[in-house]
């Protein structure tokens, strides 16, 4: 695939994907359409050689592979999930001539850039339908319906030298100049657009609001691409690529899971049983399921801090990465990333044989070293494991830039792995 029909493609999985659910609904739906078989966690499996499967679970994490018989799989692990703002359960607030909604953020969001953005709402509504079954449905409201309007400078005169967010009262979206507003009425209608009508009583939710402008090329020559959630859409999305690309003897499996940002302990997080479960179930003898662990490597692909043209001296001078330089190697001495020189190596090996260049990233050593999926799926599975990440400026903000060599260039080393 080349470069542009990649990124082209890239932009239209980033713009349709509003959320993780939205995220693993649509990579099930590509999956699906490169000849994938869909498998049920409730069900007895029965898996043949040479065909390739996948399986979700909490409708927000996903698994794929190819099953081969081969044990020297390699793995490529990410996450659906990116910071954002959630709705409460009683979200509803009118006051001073306007209905707001109560929100919380989710991760470690930078709230500053949510101010003043055309906000849509999208997420997961569990419900009881008519013939009196718990059902569960996705919805994307997709038009801007809300924003968060910043102070005027008038009455903030020191907003431009110091500037405190509070979380519980500064960032409520405002939908609506005062007027009852029925949160029922509201979630039935987006049920609705859906297609679903047969709802006797609304139960949960789990919404979120996200940032209405598209997916875009920046720069005088698209050097740039433009988004929310490219941390990690963007891992995701050429891990999927990468998979279905391979061939059905190559042993490759990718993973999505949730609930990254805030640690990956769930049922459908890095730290939970999804993947072991899984390899399991490929690999009943319990022998062979240590050989395939012990032979296999897992790549956990995030983003990786890029130097900021503007604050270079947050980085290490030497471990600087740039955009569209190369895809970016993360070492850390502690294990906040769980790459060692051996797993480097065979990464290196492969991106070296394709003439694609990588880059090192180390924390400065008197800053904090964020984590990723890494270490805690090397810690559970006993998997050799490389944490790499693809160069981004402005991560965990609600618009973020990454280049547009970086991807493709991944998803190129990605594909040859087992040639």
């Amino acid at each position: 695939m080349n470069k542009q029909d990649f990124n082209d493609g890239l932009l239209g999985f980033l713009d349709a994907s509003p959320t993780p659910f939205h995220a693993t609904r649509n990579m099930a739906g590509m999956f699906l359409n490169a000849g994938f078989i869909k498998l049920d966690e409730l069900q007895k499996w029965e898996l043949e050689k040479g065909k390739r499967y996948f399986v979700t679970r909490n409708d927000s994490s996903i698994i794929a592979f190819t099953y081969t018989g081969a044990k020297n799989y390699t793995m490529v692990g990410a996450h659906t999930d990116s910071p954002n703002l959630k709705l409460k359960p009683n979200a509803v607030i009118q006051e001073h001539g306007v209905v707001k909604f109560g929100v919380e953020p989710y991760g470690g969001i930078l709230l500053g850039p949510w101010f003043d953005r055309d906000l849509s709402l999208a997420g997961r509504i569990s419900y009881l339908d008519t013939n009196n079954r718990l059902k569960d449905a996705l919805i994307d409201v997709r038009k801007p319906i809300a924003i968060i309007p910043s102070l005027a400078i008038h009455l903030d005169r020191e907003a431009n030298n110091t500037k405190s967010i509070n979380a519980q009262t500064d960032i409520s979206p405002i939908l609506a100049t005062n007027e009852d507003f029925d949160m029922t009425a509201f979630l039935l209608s987006q049920l609705a657009n859906e297609g679903i009508e047969d709802v006797a009583e609304l139960y949960a939710n789990e919404l979120s609001f996200y940032d209405t402008q598209n997916a875009a090329f920046v720069g005088l020559n698209d050097d740039f691409i433009a988004s929310a959630r490219l941390d990690n859409l963007l891992s995701c999305y050429v891990g999927m690529l990468a998979l279905c690309s391979v061939g059905d003897d190559a042993p490759m499996l990718f993973i999505a899971s949730d609930h990254e940002e805030v640690g990956s302990a769930s049922t459908s997080g890095a730290g939970g049983s999804f993947l072991e479960n899984t390899l399991r179930r490929m690999f009943s003898d319990y022998d062979e399921y240590v050989q395939m662990t012990r032979s296999s490597l897992l790549i956990s692909a995030d983003n990786a801090h890029a130097v900021h043209p503007n604050f270079a001296a947050k980085h290490d001078k030497e471990h600087s990465p740039k955009i569209n330089a190369g895809v970016v190697i993360k070492i850390n001495a502690n294990q906040r990333y769980a790459s060692n020189s051996t797993t480097i190596s065979r990464f290196m090996n492969v991106a070296s044989a394709l003439g694609e260049k990588t880059q090192n990233y180390v924390t400065r050593s008197d800053m904090g070293c964020g984590s990723t999926i890494g270490p805690i799926t090397a810690t559970r599975l006993g998997i050799e494991t490389l944490d790499i990440g693809l160069p981004t400026y402005a991560m965990h903000s609600i618009r973020e830039l990454c280049g547009s060599d970086d991807a493709h260039s991944l998803y190129k080393i990605l594909t040859a792995f087992h040639n």
